[in-house]
């Protein structure tokens, strides 16, 4: 099963798997982020989102992101959301 499935049927809801899934999130973002060449004002700009948003979800803080966010993201950067979940990304 995959992270995102498991997400959406609720199979992880304690808080250090909830903290685990925004830090993998993030991580994944930047790697997206960098990829495409964006910094994290210029992805910020383009989304009209704020810079430190996007910095604390990269960051291991534990920012919360709703899902149209996270698709909004995902849309602009040119992936698909469920990449967001991979948890092999160093």
């Amino acid at each position: 099963m995959y992270l995102w499935e498991k997400i959406i049927l609720g199979d992880l809801m304690t808080d250090s798997k909830q903290y685990e899934i925004y830090n993998i999130i993030g991580r994944n973002i930047r790697k997206y982020r960098k990829l495409r060449g964006y910094t994290q004002r210029s992805l910020s700009e383009a989304l009209d989102l704020s810079e430190s948003f996007i910095a604390k979800l990269e960051s291991r803080t534990n920012q919360t992101i709703s899902i149209d966010t996270l698709l909004m993201i995902a849309e602009f950067l040119d992936v698909e959301i469920t990449v967001f979940f991979d948890k092999e990304t160093k």
